[in-house]
């Protein structure tokens, strides 16, 4: 792997390639804040796609694009006199050095000069603290909650804002609690759905979501991975019936449901076998 010096000089070279393109590239000069956010939020989902396959490879080529994107982002800021790189940097420097006082940062550059405190025995333990210490900062969260992004997917969403509630002591006493929880809200969507009050059964079925996505977070489970893979293996069965319908040369359309569950369960024997 590559010595310090050199991930630095690479940083550089990065920063020093975005500089000469926003200058000479015409479609780097024409890019503003608002042009880039939607291929950022693309970049970042191509990132996540990769994290979730075990793709190294491609988990350092989609990292690679988002920090092309931070460091344009940083460009955009010295341009308007607002903030460079060097700002982001050492901004989110302070920022893990002071929540984390539990470490003894003297001599640090940016020393945040907190008081050093007994090591939290785990890694819980060092979340209460961190969103302890967010609301002791200048310019940080206001309130438990306002740090959970408006614009985070709802699944994601609901997971935070459980876990940061959790984090100041609003959660069940027992974990196996939350099942009395699941099973009342699923009651009541079925009730719901039974009487056909489409407005009712909408906000029913969010609290059964929100119900289970608790669960999930009370078993150390994150949702949101349990849904891609399964929305992966879905995609998988699904391609092979039609994969298999296609060399029969049949249309799925004129397949019964029989002869696609017939298929379908000819490709989970497939996966159990590999």
């Amino acid at each position: 792997m590559n010595t310090r010096e050199k991930k630095l000089e690479a940083i550089g070279r990065l920063l020093d390639v975005q500089e000469r393109l926003r200058k000479e590239c015409p479609w780097d000069r024409k890019q503003t804040f608002e042009s880039l956010r939607p291929n950022t939020i693309e970049e970042v989902f191509e990132l996540a796609d990769a994290l979730m396959r075990h793709d190294l490879h491609n988990v350092k080529k989609e990292l690679g694009d988002v920090m092309e994107h931070v460091v344009f982002y940083a460009i955009l800021g010295d341009e308007a006199g607002a903030f460079d790189i060097a700002d982001v940097c050492n901004q989110e420097a302070d920022k893990l050095m002071f929540r984390h006082p539990f470490i003894d940062w003297t001599g640090w550059p940016g020393d945040p000069k907190a008081q050093v405190t007994d090591m939290p025995e785990d890694g819980e333990a060092v979340e209460v603290t961190w969103e302890q210490i967010k609301q002791r900062e200048k310019d940080g969260n206001k309130t438990v909650l306002s740090g959970v992004p408006d614009a985070l997917p709802s699944l994601i969403k609901a997971y935070r804002i459980q876990d940061k509630a959790r984090n100041v002591g609003f959660d069940w006493e027992h974990k196996e609690d939350v099942w009395d929880k699941v099973r009342e809200e699923l009651g009541e969507l079925e009730a719901e759905l039974k009487r056909e009050d489409a407005e009712r059964s909408a906000k029913e079925l969010g609290d059964f979501l929100f119900s289970v996505i608790n669960a999930a977070r009370l078993y150390h489970i994150n949702p949101d991975n349990a849904l891609e893979e399964t929305n992966q293996k879905f995609i998988r069965r699904f391609n092979y019936v039609e994969r298999k319908a296609k060399e029969a040369g049949k249309s799925l359309k004129d397949m019964t449901l029989g002869e696609m569950d017939a298929l379908w369960d000819e490709a989970k024997r497939q996966e159990r076998t590999r």
